[in-house]
């Protein structure tokens, strides 16, 4: 199997100024295509101690990534490395990577700086990538088995991570054309509603009995839950049966806490659930403050279920935009069964909607108490049949209470609209 090493340039990332996500953009399109990534390091801006990563990399790995450290300033020393490590022994203008900047530059209304022409400028024994999206270009440098004890190509991208993003199919494409790269196949099956641990524990007979050849991950996340990666790492016929066989297997045994087959979202999977039944949905939203629907307006076409949004956050939104009766909030407060469901009513009543979500929390890192402790959150949903309410109990901080809260409310909508349905 090739490999494949990653290394992140930029103070500015061993600072905690920006977080790296080009590693994990990059790692992904590499797996897709059956490239086992066995190193990610981040360096500074200091081209000696860039020179020495790159040389320790290429010698563990085929193919090596750098992102960052390419552009007009002078910390950008990324370049020289190149040149370096290529044996280069001049500049030379690339026309395809200048035709771009002057396009980019002139879009802009910017006057071409000579700063900006010298992005074009690269080590003669490099080749180019045109970067189509910036003016720093993707840079190439191959080496034969003497070097390094196997063919290795090092691939230079530029840090700003919608064009190093940008930059990876060309990339990929380079690869497979200096690579004979194993097959690789993978089905993602996400799941909701169970932790990752309790969910190992339950599916641990199935996941030994999986075939030799077959790899389970296990990915959680906030606003999507546990996805379960099935990969064969290697060249398989008819992986397609035994994937549907396995999945099948899995079914039965975790059931609709599985709600996606195929990698899609929560809100993915209810948007369809809601166009195949000509079904629309609304939201009213305190303590997710718009997450909700801001997560199902994220999908193309949603305009054509979603409806709109009432986010109450103080109480008079509550009841005088949603109608929640002002007994309800001085008897049992916002944060209950009782306010989540007139929500819910109210905001369906106004948008005339199949379905409503409401939410009503305490996100923290304040405002909790005994009875209500931070990290709690009452969820209602209502039809035009029932109305249901759903409590849930986080511990995080703020900002991953409201993601789970979010998610938490998008799957209890999932499963009562499949309930509604199919009723």
């Amino acid at each position: 199997m090739i490999t494949a090493s990653i290394c992140t340039i930029g103070d500015e990332i061993l600072i905690g100024q920006i977080t790296d996500t080009n590693s994990s953009v990059i790692a992904g399109e590499l797996g897709k295509s059956g490239i086992r990534v066995v190193e990610m390091v981040s360096v500074g801006d200091d081209g000696r101690e860039i020179f020495r990563t790159a040389e320790n990399l290429l010698a563990k790995s085929e193919i090596v990534i750098l992102t960052g450290g390419l552009g007009p300033t002078k910390d950008d020393v990324t370049k020289g490395v190149i040149y370096e490590l290529s044996g280069s022994t001049g500049y030379v203008d690339d026309p395809r990577q200048l035709e771009i900047i002057h396009g980019i530059l002139a879009s802009r209304g910017l006057d071409s700086l000579a700063s900006n022409r010298r992005q074009a400028s690269v080590p003669d024994r490099c080749d180019v990538i045109p970067n189509r999206l910036g003016t720093a270009p993707v840079m190439a440098v191959r080496f034969d088995e003497g070097r390094y004890g196997h063919k290795a190509v090092l691939y230079s991208l530029p840090g700003v991570p919608f064009e190093a993003a940008g930059a990876m199919p060309d990339v990929m494409s380079d690869i497979r054309k200096s690579f004979s790269l194993s097959e690789i196949h993978h089905k993602t099956i996400m799941t909701y509603g169970i932790a990752e641990s309790a969910l190992a524990e339950r599916i641990s007979s199935w996941e030994d009995s999986l075939p030799e050849n077959f790899h389970l991950a296990y990915l959680p996340d906030p606003l999507k839950g546990v996805a379960l990666r099935l990969s064969v790492y290697e060249s398989a016929s008819g992986v397609s049966p035994v994937f549907s066989r396995e999945t099948d297997s899995l079914k039965k045994i975790l059931g609709n806490v599985i709600y996606s087959e195929d990698g899609k979202t929560l809100q993915e999977v209810i948007g369809q659930i809601l166009v195949e039944h000509g079904k629309t949905v609304s939201t009213a939203e305190s303590c997710t403050g718009g997450k909700i629907a801001s997560m199902l307006t994220s999908v193309a076409g949603s305009s054509g279920y979603y409806s709109g949004s009432v986010v109450s956050y103080s109480n008079s939104v509550k009841e005088n935009v949603l109608g929640v009766p002002h007994d309800i909030i001085s008897e049992y407060g916002a944060v209950s069964p009782e306010c989540v469901a007139a929500m819910a009513e109210g905001v369906r009543r106004i948008t005339g909607t199949d379905y409503a979500v409401a939410t009503s929390g305490i996100a923290g890192p304040g405002g909790g108490s005994d009875g209500k402790p931070v990290g709690l959150v009452w969820v209602g949903i209502a039809s035009r049949r029932r109305t249901e309410t759903v409590k849930f109990n986080f511990h995080n901080d703020r900002i991953r209470n409201i993601e789970r809260f979010a998610a938490s409310a998008l799957n209890a909508l999932r499963l009562f609209i499949l309930d509604d349905i199919n009723d």
